[in-house]
C-alpha cells in the first residue's frame, strides 16, 4: 500500500511553503529545499537578476544544467568503461557482449 504523504514545511528565501511527500522522502525534500535556497540566495546576493520569481527561474536553470552535466558525465564514463571491458575481453581472448 503506498504510503500517505506528510505536509512538510520548507522555507525558502525566507517565505514557508508546505509540501506533500511520503515520510520517507521527508529528508530528501528538506535536502533539496535547502539546496535550492542556498542557489537562489547566491543569485540573489549578485546582485545581477531581481524579483523572486526570476531568480527562482535563474536557480531551476542553473541546478537543471549541472544535474544534466552530471548525467552527461556519467554517460560518457559508462561508454569509456564499456570500451575498456570490451578491450580486456579481447585481450584475454574473451567474446565481447556488445
Amino acid at each position: 500500500m503506498p504510503e500517505k504523504p506528510t505536509t512538510v514545511e520548507v522555507n525558502i528565501l525566507d517565505k514557508a511553503y508546505l509540501v506533500a511527500c511520503p515520510d520517507n522522502a521527508r529528508q530528501a525534500l528538506l535536502q533539496a529545499a535547502q539546496h535550492l535556497d542556498s542557489q537562489m540566495r547566491e543569485i540573489r546576493a549578485s546582485g545581477k537578476v531581481f524579483g523572486t520569481e526570476r531568480i527562482a527561474v535563474m536557480a531551476a536553470l542553473n541546478i537543471t544544467h549541472d544535474l544534466l552535466q552530471q548525467s552527461h558525465m556519467s554517460e560518457d564514463a559508462t561508454g569509456i568503461l564499456k570500451r575498456v571491458d570490451n578491450r580486456l575481453d579481447e585481450a584475454l581472448g574473451e567474446p565481447n557482449e556488445g
